[in-house]
């Protein structure tokens, strides 16, 4: 049976996305057969090849992880129309369009969950190692019954979960403290460490504050990731101009190096022992 590994954010844009890309690549690069796995994803940008549609952030995951480009890789894609409507795509093909009302009350909890559940039993049988990215933030109770994206996921694989926070946004103690009180108590159990993410500053002045940090949640800190600039295509929701993709072999090369660097850096980041020592 494969491993898993969830990453979570303590909001939106604080690096979930670009954590799990690198991680797909530093386990790929160790030996390993990797699958990016987000189970809902809402996103204008897209991967629309060999007859299915996926989150393009899944697509770039599933090439990080030197995988094949699987719509269960993203089960369940959301489409923006505006006016609280989205197309949802079920593994890849339209389903229907619905308002965020019925998609909740309607569709997650039965097809939307059942979808998820599928999908990761198909790639844990042909992958060693599935790396799961959350939405948004685990601790959104007021979406907790309907989430099928966080803490669900993570108990249905009993996974273990790293919480990523950006720092370089201000506030991100406040918010790992804050998600760990916030978040249902039998979900505390899953989270087994945080990732500082977009730190710029002294490293001796940031670290005295990792030993508070444990003795208030008692977890560690599994790496701080400095503020990185790099050319691989981000998720639309938090940029008014997310960058066009063609998916020809030029830009696929040019992007794999982009990957490898990244993940170069971020393993340099991370205390990737402790990391491994999770899915043992």
């Amino acid at each position: 049976m494969s491993k898993a590994l969830m990453i979570q954010g303590t909001s939106s844009g604080a690096g979930k996305t670009t954590l799990v890309t690198a991680l797909c690549r530093i386990f790929a690069n160790s030996g390993y057969r990797v699958a990016p796995f987000k189970s809902q994803n809402m996103s204008s940008y897209s991967y629309k090849e060999n007859g299915f549609e996926i989150s393009r952030a899944q697509a770039i995951q599933a090439i990080a992880a030197r995988a094949e480009i699987d719509p269960r890789m993203n089960p369940i894609l959301l489409m923006p129309l505006g006016n609280y409507r989205s197309k949802v795509l079920v593994k890849g093909k339209f389903y229907k369009k619905m308002y965020a009302k019925d998609y909740y009350e309607k569709f997650a909890l039965s097809k939307g969950l059942k979808t998820a559940t599928e999908s990761l039993d198909w790639l844990r049988q042909n992958y060693d190692l599935i790396i799961m990215e959350g939405a948004g933030s685990p601790a959104e109770f007021n979406l907790e019954k309907y989430d099928i994206a966080n803490m669900r996921m993570a108990e249905y694989l009993c996974a273990p979960v790293i919480l990523v926070t950006d720092i370089d946004k201000g506030g991100s103690f406040a918010s790992i403290v804050g998600t760990m009180e916030l978040i249902d108590r039998k979900y505390r159990k899953f989270i087994k460490g945080f990732v500082i993410n977009k730190f710029r500053g002294d490293m001796r002045i940031l670290r005295p504050s990792f030993k508070k940090l444990r003795q208030m949640t008692d977890r560690p800190i599994l790496g701080t990731i400095p503020l990185l600039k790099f050319d691989i295509p981000e998720e639309d929701s938090l940029h008014a101009n997310p960058k066009q993709v063609r998916w020809n072999k030029k830009y696929l090369q040019y992007l794999d190096i982009e990957i490898e660097n990244l993940s170069r850096i971020v393993k340099a980041s991370l205390n990737m022992k402790a990391i491994g020592r999770l899915i043992q």
